[in-house]
């Protein structure tokens, strides 16, 4: 643990995706000569990480920017390219399931646009990187409790005493981000009446590398093919009825995972363990202060529909990466006030507008009345028929569209 007032550069709070990867985005960008500090929760090292069932749809962006981080090497023999979406909205109790809209995922340059990634092996690829790199100071068990900010510098205190002095602090430490709180930041969110559910399961035949979301009224059912005969499910479900399930055996919690995979891939096994969630969309109203900066969930916590959560966080990755090592090649320090400012005015817009559209899809198709669910049939079999939306979905999904940061292109900053 470092003395009292030990100074760095930057102070990352917070080891999960989003700080790893920042932490491997700044150093790579900056050199050796930059001190970084990153601030852990749990033990680090010599302790197992706890299991984690979900896995995560990374777009072709993401690969990127992992790809030059040196990360994506460590991963790939776990990463399941997804060939292709089918999408259905039905009822629980339909026997027959129609694909309403198909589309083959992949970008212009004929890549896969998304990859299903376990969270647990990408994590461990990121805190290996991290632990290669001599400029980056892993403090841990540990956890920031305060923070002050001034125009000469920011200071941390954590809980056991000590002090951070840097130049730059960024909240990377979650959904309650102590130092958002800190900081004074305020969110604007609510909860869903919603819980999600993942497990993992094995079937008999394999997928293929199709993705498929079923629409239900409690929510969105996904089943995201990992590699193997094997698929992570992302379900979504009413509050009191997952309580329900959640508390059911193995072989009753099976048979509310059949009920809603189909029987195209064969008979199901589960495969991993159940881990479950309550759903919470948030945004903070700023993403910066003096000398301060959000990133990930920290920064936005959007509804699971769309997998779209980790990859906002690397956006936010790549974005602050850039504009720091911008102004810091100027001859300006990592918490310049106009390098911050650009980072929240090329983030924040994007954050908004993704939490708002995965909220109003998850309203639209949670809702079971019959007028509501023909028009929803008529208008995704309207875009099954128009090739060029379809490109448009894939190339928003793999994330190549709008304003990209160097590291998202697969550039080196």
């Amino acid at each position: 643990m470092p003395e009292a007032a030990s100074r760095f550069d930057v102070v990352i709070s917070g080891a999960s995706f989003a700080g790893l990867g920042l932490a491997c985005g700044l150093s790579q960008a900056l050199g050796p000569g930059v001190k970084i500090a990153l601030i852990e929760r749990t033990p680090s090292a010599g302790t197992a990480a706890p299991p984690d069932a979900r896995a995560s749809a990374l777009s072709a962006s993401s690969k990127r920017m992992l790809d030059v981080l040196g990360v994506w090497a460590a991963i790939a023999h776990e990463a399941q390219p997804v060939t292709a979406i089918e999408i259905t909205d039905s009822s629980l109790k339909a026997g027959v399931r129609p694909v309403l809209l198909t589309y083959e995922n992949v970008t212009g340059d004929g890549d896969p646009a998304t990859y299903i990634v376990p969270n647990g092996a990408l994590h461990q690829a990121l805190r290996a990187a991290v632990d290669r790199i001599a400029s980056v100071t892993m403090i841990a068990p540990a956890e920031a409790a305060e923070l002050s900010c001034t125009e000469a510098g920011a200071r941390v205190r954590l809980c056991g005493g000590a002090e951070l002095a840097a130049a730059l602090v960024v909240a990377a430490d979650g959904r309650m981000s102590r130092l958002r709180e800190a900081a004074g930041i305020k969110v604007v969110g609510w909860s869903y009446s919603q819980t999600g559910i993942v497990t993992t399961v094995r079937h008999e035949r394999p997928h293929e590398g199709r993705a498929v979301q079923h629409f239900l009224p409690a929510g969105p059912f996904a089943i995201l093919p990992l590699i193997g005969n094997r698929s992570c499910i992302t379900w979504t479900e009413e509050a009191g009825e997952a309580k329900r399930i959640l508390a059911l055996g193995e072989a009753g919690f099976l048979e509310e995972v059949e009920k809603r995979f189909g029987g195209k891939l064969g008979a199901v096994a589960l495969d991993g363990p159940r881990q479950s969630w309550p759903l919470k969309m948030h945004l903070a109203r700023r993403y910066v202060a003096s000398r301060f900066a959000l990133i990930g969930d920290a920064a936005h916590g959007v509804h699971p529909l769309a997998g779209q959560g980790l990859n906002l966080a690397f956006r936010d990755v790549a974005a602050l990466t850039e504009v720091v090592t911008d102004a810091v090649r100027l001859g300006f320090d990592p918490g310049d006030a106009q390098a911050l400012a650009r980072y929240e005015r090329w983030r924040r817009f994007d954050s908004v507008v993704s939490a708002a559209t995965f909220d109003g899809l998850n309203r639209l198709f949670a809702s079971d009345l019959t007028l509501l669910r023909s028009g929803r049939e008529i208008g995704l079999g309207l875009v099954d028929r128009m090739p060029a939306l379809k490109r448009f979905f894939v190339g928003e999904a793999a994330g190549v569209t709008g304003e990209l940061p160097r590291l998202l292109k697969g550039e080196a900053v």
